[in-house]
């Protein structure tokens, strides 16, 4: 249920039960704070970390928490540490990161706020362990320069035995003498500190890579679990909005076709507006999956060379005439296992990325090449040694400062004007490389361009063949006459599955739970033939609803629907040939198609 939520300024936010349980779902403390600097929306975790019950903290003035209403913020900031202030009076340290939004009413800031108390102690705790270990490192280069010591007292006695000797041959020699010995010390003194500096200094950036690398890695890991939490409500919606959108924009269509039609025209381009948007809204909750890893993958063998020769003149198309596009694709290229609209996916938006940051015009380069990590080079990279396909955009673009470099791949941060970027491209191409097992890295510079190279691991022969062997693609009828099971606790779900499968020519039954589904598998008189459930439901899920209703007909086939999926089915253990699954939102063709392949699958 939707409701309006107003602040003692005026400020109205559209909150729902959806972005609730998305801010909720957050492992960090959430602020949402206005332009005068009072709480519009916090979440479960705020409330418990400062100390207020669920109502206190809306429209109080985020200053009684902590300082962060400062008009003249920076727009984005991470890694701000202040002091926070509980109800009862104490103090204590915090880690903040914000943002800011432009909404329709005005700006507004977003804060993410951890208690960073244990994290300083133990970074005390660091530094006191530091300086013992520095302690013993001494005491055993003392050691190790008394051993020295003495080894030079020895050699200086025999030296100076040695030099009595040739005192006899003139005191010019015996000058000379300690002047070379007096240069030797210093040139040994010298050699032995810079040995100790360099040690110091590639321990040190070894130190700082490796934090930054964690740090990035939480960020996305908690973003990701927000994003997934959201992703199963939205395609149910989305679902139904484009299937029936799709309903009445046939009855209109028919309507317009006929002599007095002329009165339809325009309300049929209105519902096409709203196929359109609805389309646009499942691509981006499709690039929130991706970018979080939590998309399901149907992966495939894969040549990356033809893959992007059949994109180049969409490609063309996408960066205009001002642009060159340049191809290099390297030969003998092997193949990958990857999710071919995936790919698509990562080249259009690098194409994209690249396009705008040549308003003026430029080069826009693809290449593609073998790329073989040996075994030293991977412990420094931190890339597993093996074989790779290499893929590489690159641009003569403005380029980007080290700032803007270090957080491109995040999700929503975006240098593009409101209203021109969701801030959702590199974070998606960052998510479906990790998804596939592979790794990006970028290098760029203000005013040179800007290069992003995908490593894709080569893909294993045998595993490889078994893939292309058992591979089938064959048009498949769409219409049928089966009995068909439908489970779904949302009602539009179920009632856009039942009129799609009922218009042409199947028997449907439904049922609003796992449990009301094993019932009528066990009473209904005549077959059922195919069994199409949601995966994430209340009390049973939907691989438990498989299993239970294969037990009472063990030939019923089983098709999973479901928009954020990824989870539970690795859960379950049940991602394979015999358990297909269809992504929500789906149309009418792609329920068809899949219903029609379990069906006629030859297990």
């Amino acid at each position: 249920m939707t409701k309006h939520v107003t602040n003692k300024v005026g400020v109205t936010q559209l909150a729902d039960s959806t972005m609730i349980a998305l801010l909720n779902g957050a492992p960090d403390a959430m602020l949402v704070i206005d332009e005068a600097g009072l709480i519009v929306l916090v979440n479960t975790r705020a409330r418990q970390l400062f100390g207020y019950g669920r109502e206190e903290l809306i429209g109080t003035p985020v200053e009684l928490l902590v300082p962060i209403a400062d008009p003249q913020f920076r727009p984005h900031a991470t890694g701000l540490q202040m002091v926070g202030r509980r109800r009862d009076g104490s103090e204590f340290l915090t880690e903040i990161s914000v943002s800011t939004i432009t909404t329709d009413t005005g700006l507004l800031i977003s804060a993410a706020v951890r208690d960073a108390t244990d994290r300083m102690e133990v970074a005390a705790e660091l530094v006191r362990v530091s300086k013992k270990a520095e302690g013993v490192r001494l005491e055993v280069e003392a050691d190790r320069i008394m051993a020295e010591g003495e080894k030079t007292i020895a050699e200086r006695v025999r030296l100076e035995v040695e030099a009595d000797r040739i005192t006899a041959e003139g005191e010019k020699r015996v000058a000379e003498r300690v002047r070379l010995e007096a240069e030797a010390d210093r040139i040994t003194a010298e050699d032995e500190k810079t040995v100790a500096e360099l040690v110091r200094l590639k321990a040190a950036a070894h130190s700082d890579r490796l934090e930054a690398q964690l740090n990035r890695s939480q960020r996305m890991e908690s973003l990701g679990q927000l994003a997934g939490g959201v992703a199963h409500d939205f395609n149910n919606l989305l679902g139904v909005i484009l299937n029936y959108a799709a309903f009445v924009a046939e009855e209109l269509s028919r309507a317009t076709a006929t002599p007095t039609g002329m009165q339809w025209e325009e309300p049929l381009k209105d519902m096409k507006q709203i196929q359109l948007a609805a389309e646009r809204g499942a691509l981006l909750t499709r690039q929130l999956l991706s970018f979080a890893r939590r998309e399901v993958v149907q992966t495939r063998a894969l040549g990356l060379n033809s893959a992007i020769s059949r994109m180049e003149q969409i490609l063309r198309r996408t960066i205009g005439e001002q642009i060159e596009l340049v191809i290099s694709l390297a030969t003998s290229l092997p193949m990958v296992m990857a999710d071919p609209g995936q790919i698509e996916q990562i080249v259009l938006n690098l194409a994209i990325n690249a396009r705008d940051a040549m308003p003026t015009g430029g080069t826009l380069s693809i290449d593609t090449a073998v790329r073989e990590i040996m075994e030293n080079e991977a412990s420094v990279r931190v890339i597993p040694f093996g074989s790779y396909v290499s893929f590489r955009v690159s641009d003569t673009g403005v380029g980007m400062s080290a700032e803007v470099r270090d957080r491109v791949f995040e999700p929503f941060f975006t240098t593009k004007p409101a209203g021109e970027g969701s801030g959702l491209g590199l974070a998606t191409v960052y998510g479906i490389v990790s998804q596939s097992g592979g790794y990006t890295r970028i290098y760029s510079d203000e005013g040179v361009g800007t290069s992003i190279t995908i490593l894709l691991p080569a893909a294993d022969q045998a595993a490889l063949r078994d893939e292309i062997n058992g591979r089938v693609d064959q048009p498949k009828p769409l219409k049928g006459t089966e009995t068909i099971l439908i489970v779904d606790d949302e009602q539009g779900q179920r009632d856009v599955a039942q009129r799609i499968l009922t218009r042409n020519g199947y028997t449907v039954l439904t049922a609003s739970s796992g449990a009301k589904a094993i019932e009528m598998a066990a009473s209904h008189i005549g077959p059922i033939d195919l069994v199409l459930t949601d995966v994430i439901m209340p009390a049973m899920q939907g691989p438990t609803v498989a299993q239970e209703v294969r037990k009472l007909r063990r030939d019923i086939r089983v098709l999973f629907m479901s928009g954020h999926a990824q989870p539970v089915l690795e859960a379950e253990a049940l991602l394979g040939a015999e358990f297909p699954l269809m992504e929500k939102p789906f149309d009418e063709a792609k329920l068809l198609q899949h219903v029609r392949g379990v069906l006629e699958s030859n297990e």
